[in-house]
């Protein structure tokens, strides 16, 4: 597991993923795998578009501005009124048009609904930005040091979880040519438009 998922995973230990089942109807354990899966799927987006020297800079004046890793400080408190930190638009903005499409692969691989799993990853997306941005004042990361940082986390997502990456990598491969990172490309362009 990355640092950031596994940094996502610990704050949602105990109540919080209790919260998260209980406000979208599913078990724990659908919630944990929804995480699981949801975490990497924004981090490799973030990646991608964050490997292209602007929009390294536009992802790393974002996490500035918006994203200073206090979503933490109250965590049960954002969880209570998740839509205060415009999850949703940073979906729209990480996967474009084929949100609907990432929304659908991830409810068929947990088993929720469209509509939970959509909502779900409007959820942790904020925690997703929160954690890279804390992760980022830590360590002083210039544009260049977070693209460095979030390519990392994306390799060792896939050295450690093959299994999840693959399936990351058959969810984004939107025009099944069997690779994902075009797919992953055309997404990510419109992050910061």
């Amino acid at each position: 597991m990355n640092a950031i998922t596994q940094m996502i995973t610990q704050q949602l230990s105990g109540g919080a993923v209790q919260t998260l089942a209980q406000r979208f109807g599913i078990s724990e354990s659908q919630a944990n795998t929804a995480v699981q899966i949801g975490v990497p799927l924004i981090l490799s987006a973030l990646a991608r578009n964050a490997s292209q020297p602007q929009g390294a800079e536009s992802l790393h004046q974002a996490i500035n501005t918006d994203h200073d890793g206090s979503i933490f400080n109250n965590l049960m408190g954002y969880l209570g009124n998740p839509q205060s930190a415009k999850g949703a638009g940073i979906l729209g903005h990480v996967f474009g048009p084929q949100q609907p499409t990432v929304e659908n692969n991830l409810a068929q691989a947990t088993g929720m609904d469209q509509s939970s799993a959509g909502g779900l990853l409007a959820t942790i997306a904020p925690m997703v930005m929160g954690a890279v941005g804390q992760t980022q004042q830590q360590n002083g990361l210039d544009a260049s040091g977070l693209s460095n940082l979030l390519n990392s986390q994306q390799q060792e997502a896939q050295a450690n979880a093959p299994g999840v990456m693959g399936m990351l990598g058959s969810m984004l491969d939107q025009n099944q040519d069997g690779s994902a990172m075009d797919d992953l490309q055309r997404m990510a362009a419109g992050f910061f438009k």
